[in-house]
């Protein structure tokens, strides 16, 4: 069915062979010379799209737009204007055209406005397709090379963007292709840390990558300086790469980057671990040394990350930062709302930091709740319910008051998350965590090759709650299930977002820093 075209002008035979040419390429085009009867074009039948000159006797162009778009709102409309008035152009851009031109017109022009508004997404599609199509064999070549945590973290990095450009491409066979290599991926990754993660937190050999409990110290505290302004510490809890990517335009109006990168999240990739080693700047097992009562165990009740600003307070303190600070919690909606009230008031204070918990308790609602499975129900739906919260959030006002005061930010996390597909069968003893990504607890029984097993917690520096006890980390995309009523935790779990294991979603985890625009 060919492309249906209305082109109004007073001057329309002026433009006979431009009809002549689209008419040639398969379009079918009706001329009016006025705007009443344009107006009526539209109200008699549908078109794809209008051509509507600016400058018309009797009703004008921006009139005939207005006339228009209430008959046939969806309907694209290039406004074409001798005129290249600012007032103009601003006037008919307000009033919703697609574009405009400036006369006069070629033929060509008028064929590229065609296809970049009937057919940009179509294009951009296959444009998509065939480049990935082209670097899918250069990503499978390098998954087969000797990587580093460098060349991991740049991996990640591309697979992302992928995802991104991907998602929503009706060619599903290269959505398809894109899982299959992440997979892939992610296979060789858990290898990769299963063999060097020791080594990493003993800080043996040439490369140790940046983690969790040394971001603090080289990435934060450097850039706390009073002369420079405010600083803000935004660590949104459970944020994958994917998801920053999806917020970083809208952060990006507010903010110039300055540099942002990954580090690596300590294992488990979990809030009480990883947490609370960047605060404290220790890994779990120090941080329970070294204060004594305010690391609790897994079966203890109460919040494990209850003292993360005392941890805090101790870490600046030891890196020679003592100055006024601020620390604040965010777990809903009115805490958040009375934070962006009041966060005009932080900044006389040269640091300040925010955790906000919103994607984790999303994770965790998504795998209880029924409604929010079907409203994030693949990485996609993940994103665009992250987009669409974080669109409407009170963290938005927050950063958009520091950005107009001339404050300074790093967003980070601590972890992300993965979502699982295949289960794993795991016994333990009654006081086995429930977490289904690892497992810390006394005679552990589990397959070998789906996990890493460190079986004395010190030498990966973990607390240990008795002699014998031990920890596992789920490999990939697997998750651990009791033999007990297997078949209904598999199905309930399975698809479901989880982390506290080894995958390049948990592990490689988004910072950035940026200054006020």
């Amino acid at each position: 069915m060919s492309v249906k075209i209305l082109w109004a002008d007073d001057e329309i035979d002026l433009l006979r062979p431009h009809v002549l040419f689209l008419e040639g390429k398969g379009y079918a085009v009706e001329t009016v010379n006025s705007g009443l009867d344009a107006v009526d074009a539209v109200g008699k039948q549908e078109f794809d799209i209008i051509f509507l000159d600016e400058n018309m006797p009797g009703l004008s162009g921006l009139e005939t737009l207005t006339r228009v778009k209430g008959i046939s709102p969806r309907t694209p409309v290039i406004m074409i204007t001798k005129s290249e008035e600012e007032s103009i152009m601003e006037e008919a851009i307000g009033s919703k055209i697609s574009d405009y031109l400036i006369k006069p017109v070629n033929p060509n022009q008028i064929l590229l406005a065609l296809k970049k508004h009937l057919d940009g997404s179509r294009l951009v599609s296959e444009k998509t397709t065939s480049s990935y199509q082209q670097q899918f064999g250069r990503l499978g070549m390098r998954l087969g090379d000797r990587l580093s945590t460098g060349d991991w973290m740049q991996l990640y990095d591309e697979l992302v963007r992928w995802e991104l450009d991907l998602s929503g491409n009706p060619d599903q066979g290269m959505t398809e292709i894109l899982r299959s290599q992440w997979a892939e991926a992610n296979d060789l990754f858990s290898r990769f840390v299963e063999k060097n993660y020791l080594d990493w937190v003993n800080n043996k050999g040439d490369d140790v990558p940046l983690q969790s409990h040394q971001i603090f110290k080289n990435k934060i505290a450097p850039l706390i300086d009073e002369k420079q302004g405010p600083l803000f510490l935004v660590l949104i809890d459970n944020l994958r790469l994917d998801q920053w990517r999806t917020i970083e335009p809208i952060v990006s109006s507010l903010f110039k980057v300055e540099e942002q990168g990954q580090f690596y999240s300590i294992l488990p990739t979990a809030t009480q671990y990883a947490r609370n080693a960047i605060f404290a700047g220790m890994m779990p097992g120090d941080i329970q040394k070294r204060f004594p009562g305010k690391w609790l165990s897994e079966e203890d009740e109460g919040s494990k990350n209850a003292h993360e600003d005392e941890f805090m307070e101790e870490q600046l303190k030891n890196l020679g930062k003592r100055v006024k600070t601020s620390y604040h919690k965010i777990t809903n909606f009115a805490a958040g709302k009375k934070l962006a009230e009041n966060v005009g008031n932080l900044m006389e204070n040269p640091f300040n930091a925010i955790v906000y918990n919103f994607v984790d308790m999303l994770s965790h609602a998504r795998t209880e709740m029924e409604v929010i499975r079907e409203l994030a129900e693949d990485e996609a739906a993940y994103r665009s319910l992250t987009l669409s919260w974080f669109n409407h959030s009170p963290l938005l006002d927050i950063l958009k008051t520091i950005a107009e005061k001339g404050g300074r930010v790093v967003i980070t996390t601590d972890h992300g998350t993965v979502r699982v597909t295949q289960p794993s069968k795991v016994i333990g003893d009654r006081n086995t965590n429930t977490n289904l990504r690892y497992k810390h607890g006394r005679n552990l029984t589990y397959e070998a090759k789906d996990v890493l097993a460190i079986k004395d917690p010190s030498q990966g520096f973990l607390p240990r709650a008795n002699v014998s006890s031990s920890f596992i980390f789920a490999k990939k995309d697997l998750y651990f299930v009791y033999p007990n009523n297997y078949n209904h935790f598999v199905n309930f779990y399975r698809n479901t977002f989880q982390h506290g294991g080894i995958s390049l979603e948990e592990m490689l985890v988004p910072i950035a820093y940026m200054k006020p625009r």
